[in-house]
């Protein structure tokens, strides 16, 4: 399905807190990750987007926990982009362990920044799949649920 990406990682012994679970603040480098490693597989690096005078920022960002990630945890992070008629866009992701168990969801949006002017750009869509290697992991259409 276009503009969907997964990465996995395994809980690092340093990500767990004194509850021997993965500390609240983890999540978003969780899903920073996988936000980096789709845009990146989609052929929008930020050095291809720094060459370009844009970059991505992150507008808001939402957890939902709802499982323990431990030490050891083999996880994988789904990332699905999703566009609507403004210039911002969103993000979300899925963390789910190796059991299928749903661990936590993160609701992100993102917005394209013109480097120069410091303002968001209009169509980020469109300017992101103009410099994609992979344009089907932006995603061809607009999310009919995003506005």
């Amino acid at each position: 399905m276009d503009g969907q990406f997964a990465v996995r990682i395994v809980v690092r012994s340093y990500e767990v807190d004194a509850n021997q679970h993965v500390n609240h603040a983890i999540y978003h480098r969780y899903g920073e990750h996988a936000r980096t490693e789709h845009l990146a597989a989609a052929g929008c690096s930020m050095a291809r987007l720094v060459e370009r005078g844009m970059g991505i920022v992150l507008l808001e960002t939402h957890v939902r926990f709802l499982r323990e990630l431990r030490h050891g945890d083999d996880v994988e992070i789904d990332s699905r982009i999703a566009f609507g008629a403004g210039k911002t866009f969103e993000m979300a992701h899925t963390l789910r362990r190796a059991d299928g168990v749903v661990a936590a969801e993160i609701s992100c949006r993102m917005g394209l920044l013109d480097a120069a002017a410091r303002r968001l750009l209009a169509e980020p869509r469109e300017r992101l799949s103009e410099i994609a290697t992979d344009p089907g992991l932006i995603g061809a259409h607009a999310h009919p649920d995003f506005a």
